[in-house]
């Protein structure tokens, strides 16, 4: 088993797109007409992360609720240079026993992104 996509409800669709694009570099594919507005945003040409529009309420931390979404990705100082350039906010996580470096990034409407870098050289 995989996991297939991820759906964001967001406040900011527009937003939110734009955000997803400049920092994971997924495109905009083809969507079937729901009839409502979205965006199916494509990786590797598989659609990977739908957007839709949500009211932007937010939710009690005890709720039920997706708490993060993890992707993983290549080239951790090159991305951490270019999170730094762009003046996001970010904090990190190094797990040396996995080999594997973390970012953290929000998107403009709050939701946590994981950002799994499994590499050598674990150096900071």
């Amino acid at each position: 088993m995989q996991l297939d996509h991820v759906t964001l409800r967001t406040a900011d669709l527009e937003g939110t797109r734009q955000f997803l694009q400049d920092l994971l570099g997924l495109t905009v594919g083809y969507r079937p007409d729901f009839g409502f507005a979205g965006y199916w945003l494509y990786g590797d040409g598989q659609p990977v992360v739908h957007l839709i529009p949500g009211g932007g309420k937010a939710v009690g931390r005890d709720e039920e609720v997706i708490d993060h979404i993890g992707f993983r990705l290549e080239g951790y100082d090159g991305f951490r240079a270019r999170l730094d350039g762009d003046g996001i906010v970010y904090s990190t996580m190094d797990l040396v026993e996995l080999g594997e470096r973390r970012l953290f990034v929000r998107t403009p409407g709050g939701i946590l992104l994981e950002l799994v870098f499994r590499e050598g050289g674990m150096s900071d």
